[in-house]
């Protein structure tokens, strides 16, 4: 568990965000250029650059800390107030950003058959866990970026994270009625 002040969430969270874009895209600047990256990997597509990063990770920054400020409930405690970060919470950022580290070095080195299917693994893991939470979305996002920039894995895991939605309060749902019904027990009289 991390203990930090209540006012400092929002200040630590988004000024760390926007440092690792700008200094991302300076060393990106001062090294042949601000990158560009093309959708699917194909030159016939539209490129998107990198810049894009600068309005992206601070937004999303601000939308994890809106809810970790939601899962702790610091809305009506004073600002100066410690409070303590749930682990669940750290647990899913670090965990999509390592993936997405992963997914990025599987790239790099030329295993592009293996960063599909570990998307693939993602997606499916979406089907049972919620990705869609702002932590896990800025974690994939953050982990992702070096390899494909801001707004491919954005569009990534945003559609992900539909799918993610739609099994946990759609199909879940269903099938847990479905299984109720079938494993009632049955009345001996």
């Amino acid at each position: 568990m991390l203990s930090v002040k209540a006012n400092k969430i929002n200040k630590g969270l988004i000024t760390s965000a926007i440092l690792l874009v700008i200094l991302t895209l300076m060393w990106q600047h001062l090294n042949g250029g601000i990158v560009s990256h093309h959708l699917l990997h194909r030159a016939d597509f539209p490129a998107v650059s990198n810049a894009w990063g600068i309005i992206i990770i601070p937004v999303l920054a601000w939308l994890t800390a809106l809810r970790l400020h939601k899962a702790i409930g610091t809305e009506s405690i004073k600002k100066t107030t410690p409070v303590v970060i749930p682990t669940e919470f750290l647990i899913a950022f670090f965990v999509m950003l390592l993936f997405s580290l992963l997914q990025s070095a599987l790239w790099e080195f030329g295993y592009q058959s293996l960063t599909m299917y570990t998307a693939l693994g993602l997606l499916i893991a979406g089907l049972f866990y919620p990705i869609y939470r702002a932590e896990c979305i800025l974690g994939h996002v953050v982990g992702a970026s070096f390899t494909f920039g801001y707004a491919i894995p954005l569009i990534g895991i945003l559609v992900m994270a539909i799918v993610s939605v739609f099994s946990l309060f759609c199909l879940k749902p269903i099938f847990s009625k479905l299984l109720n019904k079938t494993q009632t027990p049955m009345k001996m009289e």
